[in-house]
């Protein structure tokens, strides 16, 4: 079964709550059972606070992710920037570790003046060298899912994320369907178009390393060069829409974490592709 929550806390739980200690009770009431602990503009929580809500997500049974910060280069060669991305990702397990969360989804970074295939080597031997520094501090049980992104000059196409993870069993795809469909410039429009996805990473990663895998998923306004802003399901002009998504997700039995990046109606919106989901299930049940 997929699993759905937030990313970060939804202005309707903003609007009542002032800490994110009480965000696991308040999803598990909803329904839904996931929270990605948002880091994109810096490691910024302290060690009680963070074992707060760790407790409190074991409690309410809420699975935890964190989201590492944004400005993560990992398509650099410069000595400079890969210590500082090895030094974001070390303290995103810092965290992960205090909270009780298992995976960290990251960012590839821009190409800055690189070639494709130079950005691409360079993000798999500055992942090397990160996981390594991983195992070396005892973060070897937290996985790094490499997140497709939704602007066609940074690295992160749906290709680059496969061949990122091939590269070590300990790195994951984090596939982002409202990214992929504004870079590909509206490309998700059937359950033909997701299949044509979940197919290309089970025969790049094989069947078991996508089973359970990463997903983020928003309706994402775009343009010529791919995604411009995050929107809510209320705006429909942009999609993607996630009924063709849940459909071929029944189809090949995959049980993904879904985690909703919608603009402040993350947790709403997550529970409304609960229900699409479940729905899909329950229709192929009934047939």
């Amino acid at each position: 079964m997929a699993k759905f929550g937030p990313a970060g806390n939804s202005d309707s739980f903003s609007r009542c709550h002032k800490s994110t200690v009480d965000a696991p009770a308040w999803l598990r009431q909803r329904g839904l059972d996931l929270l990605e602990y948002q880091c994109g503009r810096g490691v910024r929580v302290g060690r009680e606070t963070a074992e707060k809500i760790g407790a409190q997500a074991a409690e309410h049974g809420v699975l935890l992710s964190v989201h590492a910060p944004y400005f993560i280069n990992l398509s650099s060669d410069e000595p400079e920037r890969r210590q500082k991305n090895e030094a974001y990702i070390l303290q995103s397990c810092q965290v992960a570790g205090w909270l009780g969360a298992d995976r960290i989804v990251v960012h590839c970074g821009g190409l800055s003046g690189r070639t494709r295939v130079q950005a691409l080597n360079n993000s798999i031997q500055g992942l090397a060298a990160i996981l390594r520094a991983m195992e070396d501090q005892g973060f070897g049980g937290v996985c790094l899912c490499v997140e497709t992104m939704g602007k066609q000059n940074v690295m992160g196409s749906l290709e680059e994320v496969a061949a990122i993870c091939q590269s070590d069993e300990r790195l994951a795809p984090c596939i982002d369907f409202g990214h992929l469909n504004a870079r590909g410039q509206g490309c998700l429009q059937t359950a033909e178009d997701y299949l044509r996805v979940l197919e290309y990473l089970e025969s790049a990663l094989g069947r078991q390393r996508i089973q359970r895998f990463h997903v983020h998923f928003s309706h994402i306004e775009y343009g010529k060069g791919g995604e411009i802003r995050h929107l809510t399901f209320e705006d429909d002009q942009f999609g993607p829409d996630f009924l063709p998504c849940a459909q071929a997700l029944a189809e090949m039995g995959l049980q993904p974490r879904v985690v909703c990046e919608s603009a402040g109606t993350q947790a709403e919106d997550a529970q409304a592709m609960q229900r699409i989901y479940r729905q899909v299930l329950e229709e192929r049940r009934v047939n």
